[in-house]
């Protein structure tokens, strides 16, 4: 091929041959999945009653066993969503996602999910289309950049099958991945999403993944307003449920003496006790529903046929939060799309029946009826909670339309996503793929390929700063400092400084500690000190400029929502290497 073809030609038809592979890549996750779980609930409901319980707490748990053991021994970028190891792969590594990673997640997610575990398939599926495209660019190409450019049209064609949503799929690219919009990447993506969205549509037929059953022209109303609390409640809930996973993932990496293996199989067995308590309790509400369990759209389905009690999808929320942040923070192998759709779809179906039962007290001109709103509701609770937590308004917008197939819920669909995004955005600054990134080190210092007309310093300084901090205690004094940095590589300049409630105070340099008399104390030293910071939104030209005027070799970074917590420091060595990582991807 490399002979007959032109690089343009040759680019062109890959990206035909990697929508074909990802397309059935997302249709034989689709079914494997859900066929496996079907199997394994027949199975149980063919048993006794304590049969039933003993299949449904051991499925997760095996499923968490196979997946911890497989992670720590032989594929240990197989915990998680995958979508964090693609960008990193992609942003630090050329792009380069060995295929028996993507074999891996393959097994790992049909079988994890397929147990029983409470986490999606659309994240796996979007790693295993990388690896795809990654192969595929590594066969194709001598050329580094294009073998890079080939990672995001796989994940595009991932997507693209995952949720029959193919001009969504394209926007998650250019939001998560690319950074910036080109017209350079948009050509090759376009066409594997073509064809990953034929295949999947070929098979699994026309209709979109989670089906809406909506049905009806909406006028524009006064009831629409409800996308305005809707936005408020998602924007406050995404952050503290992707914090509640970075907190309970980080209390676990603190625990060494708790085996890797050993952690998924734990959160199979709480995940085994949630399903079968929320099982339980919605059958005394009338409803009994299974969707804690696994991925868990039919439950959605009911949700827009208002065919589920307030009490149901109450219990269904509060069990599947629970359940998707065990499995996740306890490194199962599965993603957070889904889920929070689910979670989203869930608080959008409460808000419906409020609406409605206000409706009865205040008659609102234009109501189409409750069965409608409530429908509609979970539709914009979906997609105000997907901006909120994912954090790329546009994906969400564009795939929550595409899934219904109506304009006419457009307006209060871009409310309440963007309200969602604003207030989630304000309350933690790093998205919840990055921040999990940055809990495990690992920096985006790398630009992608194509950046189009952004330059490097344009980006924040939480994609280059370093991570591994070493701060000193403010009541030292610099002869125990002095014997303490005796055993320590010097590797920094300066050391910040932070007081007992480990609160930053300061930042001492190397020079300052050997020139102080022994008996004073680290908090003497900067005591009048004219402390600077920057935030993790800082771009790097920006912070440069500060440290050149300034004459610093280094800055503590802190969150943008308090000043006080220190999250990493940037170095001019930071700076100096992203440079030229950036001079020579040119």
């Amino acid at each position: 091929m490399r002979d007959r073809l032109d690089d343009q030609q040759r680019f062109l038809a890959l990206c035909i041959l990697c929508g074909l592979i990802c397309g059935l890549v997302g249709v034989g996750f689709h079914y494997a999945i859900h066929g496996l779980f079907g199997l394994v609930w027949w199975f149980a409901r063919s048993q006794t009653f304590w049969g039933f319980i003993t299949v449904m707490l051991c499925a997760p748990t095996l499923g968490g066993l196979l997946v911890g053991i497989a992670v720590q021994k032989w594929a240990p970028q197989c915990a998680g969503s995958g979508i964090p190891q693609t960008k990193a792969a992609y942003f630090n590594k050329g792009g380069n996602i060995s295929a028996r990673t993507g074999i891996w997640r393959f097994f790992l997610g049909i079988l994890y999910v397929g147990l029983g575990n409470s986490l999606g398939r659309e994240g796996p599926t979007v790693h295993v289309s990388a690896a795809v495209g990654s192969k595929i660019g590594r066969w194709g190409f001598r050329d580094p950049a294009r073998k890079q450019a080939m990672v995001p049209v796989g994940v595009a064609g991932g997507i693209a099958a995952a949720f029959n949503a193919p001009i969504a799929a394209i926007m998650f690219v250019f939001e998560e991945l690319l950074d910036d919009f080109s017209t350079k990447a948009l050509g090759g993506i376009a066409i594997a999403v073509v064809i990953a969205s034929t295949v999947s549509r070929m098979i699994l037929g026309e209709d979109p993944i989670v089906q809406t059953h909506l049905g009806l022209h909406y006028q524009t109303s006064l009831w629409m307003l409800v996308a305005i609390p809707l936005g408020v409640v998602a924007g406050l809930f995404g952050p503290l449920f992707t914090g509640s996973i970075l907190r309970l993932r980080q209390f676990l990496k603190t625990r060494k003496r708790y085996p890797l293996w050993l952690r998924p199989a734990t959160g199979g067995l709480v995940i085994g006790c949630l399903g079968l308590s929320a099982w339980l309790l919605t059958g005394m509400l009338g409803t009994q529903t299974k969707d804690v369990f696994s991925v868990g759209y039919d439950s959605l389905e009911l949700a827009f046929e208002a065919k589920l009690a307030f009490g149901v999808l109450a219990v269904l929320f509060v069990f599947k939060g629970l359940a998707v942040v065990i499995n996740y923070a306890t490194g199962g192998s599965g993603g957070l799309f889904s889920p929070t759709l689910f979670l989203g779809g869930m608080i959008g179906g409460m808000a419906g029946m409020g609406l409605a039962a206000l409706q009865e007290v205040f008659p609102l001109p234009g109501y189409p009826g409750d069965q409608h709103v409530i429908g509609a509701c979970v539709l914009l609770g979906m997609g105000a909670l997907f901006g909120s937590v994912i954090r790329n308004p546009l994906t969400s917008l564009i795939m929550i339309f595409e899934m219904t197939g109506t304009y006419s819920l457009i307006l209060p669909l871009m409310v309440g996503n963007l309200i969602a995004w604003a207030i989630a955005s304000k309350l933690s600054s790093v998205s919840i793929y990055n921040a999990l990134l940055l809990q495990d080190g690992i920096s985006l210092r790398h630009l992608p390929s194509y950046r189009g007309s952004q330059d490097y310093a344009k980006l924040p300084v939480s994609t280059i700063m370093t991570h591994d901090v070493e701060s000193l205690p403010a009541c030292d004094t610099v002869q125990e400092v002095r014997l303490e940095l005796k055993g320590r590589p010097q590797r920094h300049h300066g050391y910040p400084v932070a007081d007992d409630d480990g609160k930053l105070c300061g930042i001492v340099t190397r020079a300052e500690i050997q020139q102080a008399t022994p008996e004073m104390t680290i908090a003497d030293i900067i005591s009048e000190q004219d402390l600077f910071v920057v935030d993790t939104n800082c771009s790097i030209r920006d912070a440069a400029n500060h440290l050149i005027t300034r004459s610093y070799q280094q800055v503590p970074v802190v969150s943008p929502t308090n000043p006080e917590k220190m999250v990493g420091i940037l170095t001019l060595n930071d700076i100096s290497r992203q440079q030229n990582a950036s001079d020579h991807a040119l």
